[in-house]
């Protein structure tokens, strides 16, 4: 029997869902000052802990995850749920290790940070455009065709259309509002999403007896074979098709043996724990959110609360997955090719439907539109993080390279019109999505990433921890891993898996050798080529490890105490002198003098000040004492260039500035001295000793959780 469609009930919930993610845009937009680059970017660095770590949960469970997470469940079991627990302990590594780094160095992107730490251009230039190229191969063609596998379950909606009405909606909203709507709805939608999931999981559990009833059903979910083929005249069953219609006798475990198939321990602990350590560390979706926290401290609460909310997934997606075996096996585990082809449209198989067709099945009316609400808020959450962050790393990585007069104005509305480019690249992608949908997508995304990210993993990490690697060093080390990693991956689409009831032809290094394995060999290769060419080279310069690495962070912290307590005197001396000062020449607001004030890290060439009440941009090329004749000529400049003109605009130009969130006077920014930005920084990443203790107690429990989870469940049988 078919599952039950969507009734007006369910409509009604979609709909109300979109009305409110669309105010919520606007009103962030509306709200915040989106007229400048950390505004846009970095959200103004003004969000608390529990929206930045809601964003980071929301941003990463996109639509994959729930089609991804739950196909492989019924597939293979536990197994995949080692990745989110993994995120749980990566997670705080961003938060105590990298993030007090970026931020102490002043970057809004990861290319830049490269850049800051290694000099020159060639790393940051290829770590931006491996950036944008896994975005779209790894991110949005899977989201793209995960929400329209959910949408064709649920609705039977052109395909097509239902792709292009998320996607104008996704854009609009990220064009719109910036990073400040994505947390802010991000927020929302992780309630809608944790709310929806728990329900579904609820109800499933139920049905089947709770945890244990899955321990015990589902390695009894075996499809009636006879029925199956009394169903259908044409339909046979192939002797090397049978080996998959039994659960595995450990799919009950999350770590495996060496050589199991879907996770063996050592590959998983030496290879894809780097590889994810790209990802949680170095990723700019990622990063770019916990750099909007307002100090150290919420980011490192951000990632707590992150941490925990990823042990979820494992019993709101994975295992709802295996339930949908328990209940549904003759339309989840296929005897053949053609029998897949019957049931999900594609012969490879159809894993990826297990948790639409949980939902449409289990859920009555209305929960069923929630659990609609719940998939389009992933996939558009997924989407605008994309998209935002892609239009970062090329707006400041690639443009503000090719072009080097630029002002904050245009920065941000050429972020969003690469926003724009972006949705119609993706567009275009749909016909390729349907034909790369292989079988368990979520394992798809890990390959790939598997082949690709381990060399940045790292360069990031040892740039981060060990002083002496330099430019040169990691720049081989990278080449080595992705020449190796990318010749890999063309071999492994060359060599692709037969169906089950074809021979298995390919060679035996392409076969018999998980990528986890070959993701191992690449992060110690890369790192052991980056220190032997480091020790063979020159060291880099102080100037480039001063603030990029933890160990300058730390002597840094240390130099700053010993300052702040000589000091004392010095300062209790001069209050009387500054009094008479400040009585003799009061200073002007600096709310009055300059508008809204915002520091913007020298690092990214972008410098305005105020000539005879101007604001003129100046690039790195500009220097501060210029003459007044200069700051004529870059006024000039700053009018054709900058879209800084004040001449009179036109109702085309005025509604653009509008759609834009650009209708505001540009906010000023004014160049800020050295100890201004050091003072910036200390504020950042100041701790108060009760919040530092109250952290580290909330990272020690988050580590044990998940270490506790990792063991049990690998013996739980």
């Amino acid at each position: 029997m078919a599952p039950p469609t969507m009734e007006v009930l369910d409509i009604v919930v979609v709909v109300v869902y979109f009305l409110l993610v669309l105010v919520i845009g606007f009103f962030a937009m509306r709200r915040g000052n989106q007229n400048t680059v950390s505004g846009y970017f970095l959200a103004g660095r003004s969000m608390n802990w529990a929206a930045v770590g809601a964003s980071l949960f929301v941003s990463n469970i996109g639509s994959e995850h729930f089609i991804g997470l739950a196909g492989s469940g019924a597939l293979s079991g536990l197994s995949v749920a080692a990745w989110e627990l993994n995120a749980l302990l990566l997670l705080q590594v961003l938060g105590w290790v990298f993030i007090p780094v970026y931020i102490h160095s002043g970057v809004y992107t990861m290319p830049e940070y490269l850049s800051k730490r290694f000099g020159g251009k060639r790393l940051r230039v290829y770590f931006t455009i491996l950036s944008l190229l896994l975005y779209i191969f790894t991110k949005l063609s899977v989201d793209l065709y995960a929400g329209a596998l959910f949408i064709q379950e649920s609705l039977g909606w052109n395909l097509y259309l239902s792709i292009i009405l998320l996607i104008t909606m996704t854009a609009l909203l990220t064009v719109t509002g910036g990073l400040v709507a994505v947390i802010y709805t991000d927020t929302v939608q992780a309630f809608l999403m944790i709310g929806g999931a728990l329900c579904l999981a609820g109800i499933s559990f139920f049905k089947v007896g709770g945890l244990e009833g899955v321990r015990t059903k589902y390695m009894q979910a075996t499809p009636n074979i006879s029925a199956i083929l009394l169903s259908s005249s044409n339909l046979t069953l192939s002797e090397s098709c049978s080996h998959h219609l039994k659960p595995k006798p450990d799919s009950l475990k999350l770590l495996r043996g060496p050589l199991d198939p879907d996770l063996p321990w050592p590959g998983f602990l030496l290879g894809q724990t780097p590889a994810s350590l790209w990802y949680w560390c170095s990723d700019q979706v990622i990063v770019q959110r916990v750099l909007a926290a307002k100090n150290i401290a919420h980011a490192k609460g951000s990632t707590l609360m992150a941490g925990f909310l990823k042990i979820l997934p494992m019993f709101i997606i994975v295992i709802p997955g295996m339930i949908a075996r328990i209940l549904f096996p003759n339309e989840l585990v296929c005897v053949s090719p053609e029998h897949c082809m019957e049931m999900c449209g594609t012969a490879t198989g159809c894993s990826n439907v297990a948790y639409p067709r949980l939902v449409m099945s289990v859920m009555p009316a209305g929960l069923r539109g929630l659990m609609m609400a719940v998939m389009i808020a992933a996939l558009m959450s997924d989407l605008d993080s994309i998209f935002n962050s892609a239009s970062t790393i090329f707006t400041l990585d690639i443009y503000q390279m090719v072009r080097k007069r630029v002002s904050s104005r245009e920065l941000v509305l050429v972020g969003r019109l690469f926003v724009v480019f972006m949705v119609v690249i993706s567009i275009a992608w749909v016909p390729v999505i349907i034909e790369m949908q292989g079988g368990q997508i979520f394992y798809y995304i890990q390959e790939v990433s598997g082949y690709l990210t381990p060399p940045i993993a790292a360069l990031f990490l040892l740039g981060t921890l060990w002083k002496r690697c330099n430019e040169a060093g990691a720049f081989w080390g990278a080449m080595c891993g992705f020449v190796l990693g990318a010749l890999r991956l063309v071999l492994v689409f060359i060599y692709r898996e037969p169906h089950c009831s074809q021979p298995d032809q390919r060679p035996t290094f392409i076969k018999d050798v998980h990528f986890m394995y070959v993701a191992a060999v690449l992060f110690w290769l890369s790192a052991l080529v980056t220190v032997v060419v480091s020790l063979c080279t020159p060291p880099p310069t102080k100037e480039q490890i001063r603030t990029t690495t933890l160990w300058g962070l730390q002597r840094i912290k240390r130099s700053k105490e010993q300052e702040t307590e000589e000091s004392g005197n010095y300062i209790n001396a001069l209050k009387p002198l500054n009094s008479f000062l400040n009585k003799e020449e009061p200073e002007d607001p600096p709310d009055q003098l300059y508008g809204q004030h915002e520091v913007l890290p020298n690092s990214y060439g972008i410098k305005s000040n105020h000539i005879n009440g101007q604001h003129v941009c100046r690039s790195p090329m500009s220097g501060p004492n210029n003459t007044q004749e200069e700051a004529g000529r870059e006024r000039h400049e700053e009018e054709e260039d900058c879209f800084g003109g004040g001449g009179e605009q036109g109702r085309c130009t005025k509604a653009l500035w509008w759609c834009c969130g650009l209708h505001k006077n540009p906010t000023r920014t004014r160049v800020t001295t050295g100890q201004e930005q050091q003072k910036v920084v200390s504020e950042l990443l100041h701790e108060p000793p009760a919040t530092r203790i109250l952290l580290n107690v909330g990272l020690v429990t988050i580590g044990s959780v998940g270490i506790f989870i990792f063991i049990y469940f690998s013996l739980w049988v």
